[in-house]
């Protein structure tokens, strides 16, 4: 709903530049061939800006064919995280972060309260997960970091036609007692993890939802007071930018408002938000180089790979707190990661660090020695982006 209000506000105010927007919105379900063919349906109805298919599956789905139909997919912190390397990857981007940065972001958290990297061993550390390309995402960062400083890595799958069904899991971690757990899960599974989590009273301020497993329905719909949980973020919580009074007044006021005004300013709601507010931003940069007009595929990627979201850019829009200062590149289609950490105190979300950057170091080699891989099975040659 936050993704469509923000496209219904600048379509009130005239459009990118005058040229105004159109969306099709398609319920998947997060089945990756429900998503395939929503993909299908888009592409056929003409010029496509952006494709934004919220699902790590159906954006792995996707890769071959928006390369082959030259369009963007933009997977905002998620999708596959090697696609973060553009000379492999040219049509996907999934910053401000991707998952094996969000999870180095999250481990130099925990170092942080264990006294230091150096502290880690011997510890144990769990991962609950969903049981799917996503679920699995972080896991080859996390066991490099397990190597690296020492620490046990327990590994806790959750099939995805089980979400609700978890009591095994977390006898097996009541037993195990890891130190620290960290949750990549989606839908059902994550207020059943924080209600099972619960129910052994494993320490909720040990316990850290990734971005997608943090939003107000997980622990509200878990049925408990889950106070102290913590969730990734990279954006603040709340309705305090501008863009919000204008969302109302340009929006509401006028009865077109997609969902509950009462959502707006709740985790989803401006993550959806800050997506469309990139993709809009892509265009002005595009367009400042190619003119106002409906641009093409190849026009839209380079506007994407030349986003300089600076923080007085960010305010100038009113989307201070909404968006994070943003740089990509050719090559770089993550930008510059890291996260901050919110809390839920009973009734709402906190934020309560500053930026954490993830550790770019580890990553990225990470990164691009996977793209590698990938782009000898599919024999791509990778782009230079020197020239």
């Amino acid at each position: 709903n936050g993704m469509i209000d923000y496209l219904k506000l600048v379509n009130a105010n005239g459009g990118v530049n005058g040229v105004m927007l159109s969306w099709d919105e398609c319920e998947t379900e997060y089945q990756t061939d429900a998503g395939v063919e929503c993909y299908e349906r888009l592409k056929g109805n003409g010029a496509v800006a952006a494709v934004s298919p919220f699902s790590t599956g159906i954006s792995y789905a996707l890769l071959e064919k928006v390369a082959a139909d030259e369009i963007v997919m933009f997977s905002m912190g998620y999708g596959r995280t090697s696609a973060a390397d553009g000379t492999v990857f040219p049509w996907v981007f999934n910053f401000p972060a991707t998952y094996w940065s969000q999870a180095t972001s999250i481990m130099k958290y925990i170092a942080e309260q264990e006294g230091g990297f150096d502290q880690l061993a011997g510890k144990k550390i769990g991962l609950v997960h969903l049981d799917h390309p996503y679920g699995r995402e972080p896991i080859p960062t996390l066991q490099q970091m397990a190597e690296d400083y020492g620490f046990e890595l327990l590994l806790y799958p959750v099939p995805t036609g089980s979400m609700t069904d978890q009591k095994s899991i977390w006898l097996d971690i009541r037993r195990a007692k890891p130190e620290w757990m960290m949750m990549w899960g989606w839908g059902a599974m994550n207020p059943t993890a924080i209600k099972e989590a619960s129910l052994i009273r494993y320490p909720m301020d040990h316990f850290i939802g990734n971005w997608w497993s943090a939003a107000e329905v997980d622990v509200r719909g878990s049925g408990v007071p889950a106070e102290g949980y913590v969730g990734a973020n990279f954006h603040d919580v709340g309705d305090g930018a501008p863009v919000f009074a204008e969302i109302r007044e340009e929006v509401y006021d006028a009865g077109d408002g997609t969902g509950p005004e009462g959502e707006i300013g709740e985790v989803l709601y401006n993550r959806g938000v800050a997506n469309s507010a990139f993709i809009v931003e892509a265009m002005h940069t595009a367009m400042q180089e190619y003119g106002n007009k409906v641009l093409s595929g190849e026009e839209m990627r380079w506007g994407f790979e030349n986003l300089d979201i600076t923080p007085e850019r960010i305010e100038e829009l009113g989307l201070t707190g909404v968006l994070p200062p943003t740089k990509v590149t050719c090559s770089n289609h993550e930008g510059s990661p890291a996260i901050k950490l919110q809390r839920w105190d009973g009734e709402k979300w906190t934020v309560f660090t500053d930026w954490i950057p993830a550790m770019t170091d580890l990553v990225r080699p990470m990164i691009e020695a996977d793209a590698e891989q990938y782009a000898k099975e599919n024999d791509i040659t990778p782009r230079d982006c020197a020239s």
